[in-house]
Order: C-alpha cells, then structure tokens, then sequence
C-alpha cells in the first residue's frame, strides 16, 4: 500500500490548453485495462527532455533523443505501457519507429515531430500490431486518466498541477509520472511527463528541464536500480496570455521555475511513496558538506542500503547501519568525529560515537512513524543535498518475483 499518497482527483488536474490527451485499451500485457496514451500537441509549442544514462537504454529513449536533435516541432507524444521495447537491438528501432510513423501519419505530420515512449518488460519484442491496431480506438480523456495509462507496478496513478500568475495573467502547469521499482534515476524518473501553457523558449526549457530533474526525480530512490527507459519531458504549449519567458533574468522566470519544481517534487515524491511494497517514506537530509555532490553521495549511500532499509522497515533502530552507510559513501577525508546524525529530532551520534543522551527507546519511537527524516551534518562545509527513499518489504521481494508472470 502506498504511503500517505492518494490517487489523483480529476476535477483538481486543470488541462492544459494545446494539450489533447487520448487513451486506449491495446491489451499489450494485461487485457481490459488502459496501456496507451497519446499527447497531442499544437502547433507553436516547444518540448525539451532529459533521458537516462544507462548505457543499455531502450530503442523509443534512442528515437527520442534523435527527433528532439532534428531541430524539427514536436506534435505528438505516444506511450505503452506492458513492454520497455528495451534491449531489443536494430528490430526494436524498427517496432519504435513504425509506431511513430502511425501516429505521424494519422494527422499527417513527419516522423520526426512523434516522440515514443515504452515501459515494462525489458528484452521482450514490442507488439507494435496491437498498438498501431488500438490508435483508431483512442479517445479523449483527461489527465487522472492519462496518469493510469502509464501505470505498471503502481498501485496508484500519479499527478499534479499548480497555478501561478505570471504578468498578471493565470499559467497552468499539470504533470503525470509513473514509477514504482527500478527506481534510481540518473537523469529523471522511469516516465514524467509535465506541461505548461506559459511560452517558453527551447534554449531555456532545455535549461528548466535539467535543473528540476535535479531536484526532484534525480533526488529519489527506490531500490537503487537505474532503468532502461527513464524520460522526463517539458512541455510548453504558449497558450497562455503571460508574456514569453526567454531568460532567467526575467521576473516571470523563478515563477515558473518554483512552480515546475513543485509539481517535478510532487510527482517524484509520489513514486517514492508508491515504491514496491513500501511502508515507510523516508527523507535523507546532509548538510555541512563541501559539495552537494559529496552530500548527495552520503545521502544516497543511506537511501539506498538493503540494511538500513530493512530496519526501517522492521522499525528496528539499528542506526549503526546508517553510520557505516556514511563512512562508505566515498568522503575519503572524513572527520568522523565531527559529525552529527539525527532521526528526526533525535540526536543520535556525535563527536565520532553514540550520543550519551540517546536511549533506544527514543529511536524507537521515531521508527515507528510512516515517515522519517535522516539528518546527518557533516561539520565540513556549506554545502547540502536532499534524496527521497522508502523501506525494503518482504512485498518488494514478492513483487518483483512474481513480475513477469
């Protein structure tokens, strides 16, 4: 069961005008449910993303990258769910493409203006029939529907909106996510996607995209698993009567930037709470350190040890396991004894050992709560990071067990 997340309220996901969601049943994977999803886009509207690093990434990731480079406008967006069309080689190019090429073709746009997206199985060959076969049947939904479309091992769909005044004008921006294992993006989530009708230069949306996967689903882990196919899109359609943001320096601009984050932060937060049979949610916070990359080091080093997310899920206060978790996160020049280490109020350690004030059953106390905060402060700098993660149970084992069949 997801913690303390609820699923999305269609009434309060406003649409954003230039976007047309369209969704289907191609029974890929599981009949009856919905697995495909269309964005259309209209005309004037700029789209910028960021894809994961993994070396093995998937054949739509590939594609993806290639059309945004073209230098050509974006008009639709097409995602399944039920297969990763991941590790596939050249004939999983060629499935992605000819989906691309059906989309492109029913509202007579080039190939290069349809991104593709896939998630699910990896190393299976994409059922590019049933999906081309299902386009006739999309239909008009709305962004609760859209978000459940993109769903695999989510137990709940995921989104989230805000709107903010820029130039005195209303700007909308709503956002869908997915992602439940195989959570540990090195660029974004397993699949966001997040638009805007504030009108935004390419230059710059690329510039947004990068810094608010960074602080959002960049700063999340699951079970420390980079997928094949993460894809985080930014979508600015323009539709809005604001003026056009084409530099940070603009008063508009930290706005929307605030604004995007906080939709980003939502969404990825929500994947956390989701996570494969996850029980606690769990906030890593590192302060004091020379960089935040050496910060986040520490901080991932937490987030993502089997141990320690074992204890919190027996809620056993075993914080030796979080102090080894530190000292192996690669700080070479660590001053242990410098260090401070706290479960949520509750001073652990310091000055390199127990503090002589802690008692168990104080930790006790703070893990038996759904959700935690690790603080360590470092003693060694300015600098800070923040990671979201959640706990390891004995329903992530079955889960990912039983995934296939």
């Amino acid at each position: 069961m997801a913690v303390n997340l609820n699923p999305p309220q269609a009434g309060l996901l406003p649409p954003v005008a230039g976007v047309d969601l369209l969704v289907a049943e191609a029974g890929i994977k599981t009949p009856g449910r919905k697995d495909l999803l269309v964005l259309k886009l209209d005309k004037g509207n700029t789209v910028a993303g960021v894809f994961t690093r993994n070396r093995f990434c998937a054949a739509p990731v590939q594609l993806c990258r290639e059309h945004l480079a073209a230098g050509v406008q974006i008009r639709a967006l097409v995602v399944n769910t039920g297969n990763a069309n991941a590790g596939t080689g050249v004939d999983g190019r060629e499935r992605a493409l000819r989906v691309c090429k059906a989309v492109a073709g029913s509202d007579q746009l080039e190939v290069e203006q349809v991104l593709p997206f896939s998630t699910g199985v990896i190393l299976e060959p994409l059922p590019v029939d049933k999906i081309v076969g299902a386009l006739p049947a999309l239909r008009p939904a709305d962004w609760a529907e859209a978000a459940e479309a993109i769903m695999t091992t989510d137990t709940l769909a995921k989104a989230a909106s805000r709107t903010v005044s820029i130039d005195g004008k209303p700007v909308t921006i709503t956002g869908i996510a997915k992602g439940s294992g195989m959570i540990h993006p090195n660029m974004a989530t397993m699949l966001g996607f997040v638009a805007t009708d504030a009108a935004v230069t390419r230059p710059l949306l690329e510039q947004l995209v990068k810094d608010v996967a960074d602080q959002s689903f960049n700063s999340i882990t699951v079970d420390g698993d980079t997928s094949t196919n993460d894809s985080f899109i930014l979508i600015s359609t323009g539709k809005s009567e604001a003026g056009l943001i084409d530099s940070a320096e603009q008063a508009a601009y930290p706005i929307l930037r605030q604004a995007l984050l906080d939709v980003a932060i939502e969404l990825a937060q929500a994947i956390v709470r989701d996570g494969e049979g996850a029980t606690k949610f769990i906030t890593v916070e590192v302060n004091g350190g020379r960089s935040t990359a050496e910060c986040k080091d520490v901080a991932y080093a937490i987030a993502r040890s089997p141990l320690v997310k074992t204890a919190f899920f027996a809620s056993d206060p075993n914080l030796g396991r979080l102090l080894a978790a530190i000292g192996y996160a690669g700080v070479a020049d660590l001053d242990v004894d410098r260090l401070s280490l706290y479960l949520d109020d509750v001073l652990v350690a310091r000055d390199g050992g127990r503090d002589p004030d802690y008692r168990e059953e104080m930790g006790q106390q703070v893990m038996n709560r759904s959700e935690i905060t690790v603080r360590v402060e470092l003693g060694r700098g300015a600098a800070s990071a923040r990671v979201w993660t959640c706990d390891f149970s004995y329903e992530y084992v079955r889960i990912n067990a039983d995934y296939r069949s």
